[in-house]
Order: structure tokens, then sequence, then C-alpha cells
């Protein structure tokens, strides 16, 4: 089994792969903790192991997806205690099969660009890619499979967080996302309004200003926590991946053995 890691501001997402077959055995998570030893972060994994069935003798290798610049060190040392024979750490120098059209190659995410590769390896470009999260990232990838750009939001708990913080009034309801009603009879209904069903506003405006940009129309795939709540809204055409991050983790794996 190859251990797939995307270690998020929020959440570290995990996912086992079969090399055989390329399968997905299992999908989980875990809170990410900024203060959490190597130790403490090897036994949540080996108990998500545990979970499905698995052993960290089953574990062959590791691909790591790092936002969280402390934690590498960390989740690199969690994964060695597993005694992981191979683990390969998406950021500067491996090789991706991408190429990247930004100012500086070297300063995009490493989860944006596991995003790129899995859009790549299972879609037809051009493609534009929304990963909802922390924050939401838009990613252009044009017809010669150019990584072009993109934009950067704040994604719906962050600015439910944020607009909760600021006005006294406003309730937290980051555990109350279930979205709906357009028009809000209530606070908490007209916050869940304008987060979620003004999200997928943006996304569908900024899919039809993308594609005018890229100059032809474009497979549209939507990933991230907050994805599923979000895309039913959306009146464009797109595709929920869930799983599209761990996919082009796994493929850089591969591509880097």
């Amino acid at each position: 089994m190859i251990l797939a890691l995307d270690v998020g501001n929020t959440n570290i997402v995990i996912g086992g792969f079969e090399p055989a077959d390329n399968r997905l055995l299992f999908l989980s998570g875990i809170s990410t903790g900024l203060f959490l030893t190597a130790d403490e972060y090897a036994v949540k994994f080996l108990d998500i192991l545990r979970l499905y069935g698995y052993e960290r003798s089953d574990i062959e290798g590791a691909a790591v997806s790092n936002v969280v610049t402390p934690l590498l060190p960390v989740i690199k040392n969690a994964v060695k205690i597993l005694e992981v024979k191979k683990t390969v750490a998406v950021g500067p120098g491996i090789k991706t099969g991408v190429n990247i059209k930004i100012d500086d190659p070297a300063a995009l995410g490493s989860n944006i660009v596991c995003c790129a590769v899995g859009a790549m390896e299972k879609y037809s470009p051009p493609c534009i890619v929304f990963g909802l999260g922390t924050a939401t990232v838009i990613s252009a990838i044009d017809k010669n499979r150019h990584f072009l750009g993109g934009s950067i939001i704040p994604g719906i708990t962050l600015s439910l967080k944020a607009l909760s913080a600021s006005a006294a009034q406003l309730p937290d309801i980051n555990t109350e996302l279930n979205g709906g009603r357009l028009i809000g009879r209530n606070t908490v209904e007209a916050m869940q309004s304008g987060s979620i069903i003004g999200t997928a506003c943006m996304i569908d405006g900024m899919i039809s200003r993308y594609k005018e940009a890229i100059g032809q129309d474009a497979t549209v795939i939507a990933t991230g926590v907050t994805a599923s709540l979000v895309i039913p809204h959306c009146r464009e055409k797109i595709i929920l991946d869930e799983t599209l991050l761990l996919s082009g983790l796994y493929s850089l794996y591969k591509k880097n053995l």
C-alpha cells in the first residue's frame, strides 16, 4: 500500500492506494494539529490504518502534500516512525509533468500541483479546477497542459469565522452548513445563503470568465471538503471529484520512484 497524506490548514486527508491496480483502498481524515509531535501523528496514522484493517507493515511507501510549512518535518518523521521505506514530499525539484507558467513555479502550493496533476490525468484539458477548503483555489490548465495560474478566495468556513468574529450579532454557524434557501428567513439561513449559494454564484461567474480567458470550453472539476455543499447549487456543469488531490498525489509518488 502507498499511504497518501494531504496536510491542509484545517484537516489532514489520508488515503491508501493499492499499487497493483491503482485502487483507492480507503479515505479518511483527522484534524490538523500544529503542536502535535511526530509520535502523536504516527499514533493517529496507525489508528486510521487499523480502523480500515491494515497495519504499518502493509505500507510500501508514502506521498505527502503539505501546505503547513512547520509541519512538514513533523509529518515526515511520523511516517519514518511507521518504518516506511520510501517517502515522496511534493515540493521544488520533484518530477510533476506539469508545465507551470506562473512567475515563480517553485512557489506553487503542493495541493494545487496535486490537483493539477490529478485533473490532467483523469480528464481532458483544458481544465478549470476548484479546490474548496480553507481557501477556495481556482486553477486554469490549457489544452497544451500548461498550468496558467489561478485565483485564491477566502473559503466558506474561514469567511464565516471572520464574519462571526467581527459582527457581534452574527453567530458562529460553522457546524450548521446545510444551505438550501436562497432568501433566508432568519440570521442563520441568511448566512447560509450568503456563504453557500453566494459561493456557488461566484463559481458560476468565474467559470464563465475563465473560459473566456482560456479561449475555449473547458472541463470543470471541483474538489475539497466543502465542495459537496456548494456544487449542487451551481448552474454550470461541474464534475465533483472528492479524491482528485489524492489521485494526483499518488501519481506524483509513482513519477518520482
